[in-house]
């Protein structure tokens, strides 16, 4: 008779509620990517830092992991961001919150002639006392509107930010800093044709949330 072909059985000690073996390594990478993530979100809401690589690396420096073997997306930092500033943050947080609004609100009046999108912490609800209000003004020329505040004797100093554009290429935007009504406001600086497509979202890479102002006026109205 011929010989029964014997069969080899694994048996798995561990899965997810899927059926996938979830190893022990992988279970610690995960603790590992959450623990940075907590801190990185801890550091954002206190230490006035609103850049998610720098708070990424400087949180994986404090517990001691290697950055190259346990970094949390920017979306995964965004979310224990929310989760830390529910539970910490309180009254303070949301009357924070609404006053920045309030102020994006004058300052998108003022500058309506512009097209003014709200963009970042003060529209997404994750902005902080340190959190500058972000507008993307629109125009042909976008220079334009440097003359407008020089011509209302607006105090506003210059910086550049550098964003990937989403087929891949690097675009410099003007910033113009300025300061209303106590709060630190940045507009960026844009042609018409922007108008069709926000920028990438530096959390997640999609084309970056915004609101025009009856949209700001709603969410303080709600």
């Amino acid at each position: 008779m011929p010989r029964r072909k014997k069969t080899r059985t694994t048996s798995i000690n561990r899965q997810d509620p899927g059926g996938t073996r979830v190893s022990r390594s992988m279970r610690k990478l995960q603790m590992l990517r959450r623990d940075v993530a907590l801190e990185a979100a801890r550091i954002m809401a206190t230490e006035g830092q609103h850049n998610f690589k720098a708070a990424k690396l400087k949180a994986a420096e404090r517990i001691g992991i290697n950055p190259r073997v346990a970094l949390p997306s920017n979306l995964e930092i965004e979310e224990a961001l929310r989760a830390y500033q529910g539970f910490y943050g309180g009254d303070a947080h949301s009357q924070n919150l609404e006053d920045l609004r309030s102020t994006a609100v004058d300052v998108m009046r003022a500058l309506e002639i512009y097209r003014p999108r709200l963009v970042g912490p003060v529209l997404d609800g994750t902005a902080d006392a340190h959190s500058r209000i972000s507008l993307q003004l629109f125009n042909d020329p976008p220079d334009m509107v440097m003359l407008y505040l020089l011509e209302r004797n607006i105090p506003f100093h210059q910086e550049q930010r550098r964003i990937r554009w989403h087929d891949g290429s690097f675009r410099d935007v003007e910033l113009l800093v300025t300061e209303f009504e106590g709060a630190s406001v940045e507009l960026a600086l844009f042609g018409t044709v922007d108008l069709r497509q926000a920028p990438p979202s530096p959390v997640d890479g999609k084309p970056q949330k915004r609101a025009g102002l009856p949209e700001v006026e709603g969410l303080l109205a709600a």
